[in-house]
């Protein structure tokens, strides 16, 4: 079975392409650009893929150009799924990875597939703008959308918040600027995620959204504890105000049901662990 994955020499993918590989899969990374329509078309035709695992995108929230963000995950999404329609043998499944920042600061949790979407910024707009998108083509093609709540690991861009900290303690920095450290989010492992990707490859669905979540919550001051204990030395750590960020909710996770229902045996990583396996590599 030929899996096609876009974004596979990206964070997520990084993490996926070998662990589909070692259960047997045939792995095809895409190399095309998802803008440029010819060579994708040519490409995707070539692959004939039996499964696609759409990860390609742009997926910090502080991109400088704010319509790359549409270019990219929407317009490249779109041409992704026409290519698709051309295939004398189609697809039998496609999973494309969204986010959980199409449910905005979300009031109430745990957050379910079936709570409203109300983004709050470009990254997440286009995700769900994405999704809407995406409807169109339900009738050909057998689409399930992820909503993965935050993540971290090996591998990831210091652009993101974990990978920051930690970056911090790697080199022995004796002040810390942060923003609000009450609040209280999911940090989940990226190997679970690519798990959970794996698993709904061929896995029995009965939704066309599943939430990659956990429902375990930490609080920033949290990470910050748990590397202080890794690295044996505790920071000075200063809130800076520019940080902050107005009306953010104090508890935001995820309502797991769905996804544990098609695989219960999924592997759960506390972050202590998850920062335990980045320190063993210092990123």
């Amino acid at each position: 079975m030929r899996i096609l994955v876009t974004g596979a020499s990206g964070f997520t993918g990084r993490h996926f392409v070998p662990l589909a590989r070692t259960s047997g899969y045939d792995v095809h990374e895409l190399a095309s650009n998802l803008l440029d329509i010819g060579g994708l078309f040519e490409e995707v035709a070539r692959c004939s893929p039996d499964f696609v695992v759409h990860l390609a995108a742009i997926s910090f929230v502080q991109h400088a150009k704010s319509s790359d963000f549409f270019d990219v995950n929407v317009i490249g999404t779109q041409n992704l799924l026409e290519s698709l329609l051309r295939l004398k043998q189609r697809p039998k499944r496609v999973l494309l990875a969204s986010s959980s920042s199409v449910y905005g600061n979300a009031a109430i949790s745990p957050v379910a597939e079936t709570s409203p979407l109300n983004p709050v910024n470009a990254y997440g707009e286009s995700k769900a703008k994405m999704e809407e998108l995406a409807k169109v083509y339900l009738s050909e093609l057998e689409i399930i959308t992820i909503r993965p709540f935050n993540y971290t690991g090996k591998g990831q861009s210091q652009n993101f918040l974990v990978p920051k900290i930690f970056s911090h303690f790697v080199r022995s920095e004796n002040v810390i600027k942060l923003g609000n450290l009450d609040i209280r989010r999911e940090f989940n492992d990226v190997r679970f995620v690519a798990s959970a990707y794996l698993a709904l490859v061929e896995g029995t669905v009965s939704f066309r959204e599943y939430n990659f979540c956990t429902g375990v919550t930490y609080a920033i001051s949290d990470i910050i504890e748990l590397l202080v204990g890794l690295f044996g030395y505790a920071p000075s750590v200063e809130v800076d105000e520019i940080l902050k960020r107005d009306n953010e909710v104090a508890v935001l996770f995820g309502d797991e049901s769905r996804l544990f229902g098609i695989n219960k045996s999924l592997p759960r990583f506390d972050l202590g662990s998850t920062l335990a396996w980045m320190s063993e590599f210092k990123a």
